[in-house]
């Protein structure tokens, strides 16, 4: 990515970081909230903000944004787990 992380204070990546990590969808929870295409949304949008405050690719953070969209409009579920 052509930005300079240092643009960012220190605080704010960790902001972002601490958002992101309450976000998450623990594999403890995983199978309660897979489905909930809010908290897909929200994850995969923290993800995507802890990835630019960090001076992360411009490709990775479009993708992550990319797929937060489907998620919100409901045009992808989650296929389930490959084992079951």
């Amino acid at each position: 990515m052509n930005t300079n992380p240092k643009k960012w204070s220190p605080k704010t990546v960790q902001l972002a970081v601490d958002l992101h990590a309450q976000l998450i969808i623990s594999h403890e929870n995983w199978h309660k909230f897979k489905g909930n295409s809010h908290k897909r949304t929200a994850e995969l949008l923290s993800s995507a903000l802890v990835q630019l405050l960090s001076g992360g690719e411009c490709s990775d953070i479009s993708a992550l944004i990319n797929q937060s969209l489907l998620w919100i409009n409901n045009e992808i579920k989650d296929p389930g787990c490959p084992d079951h």
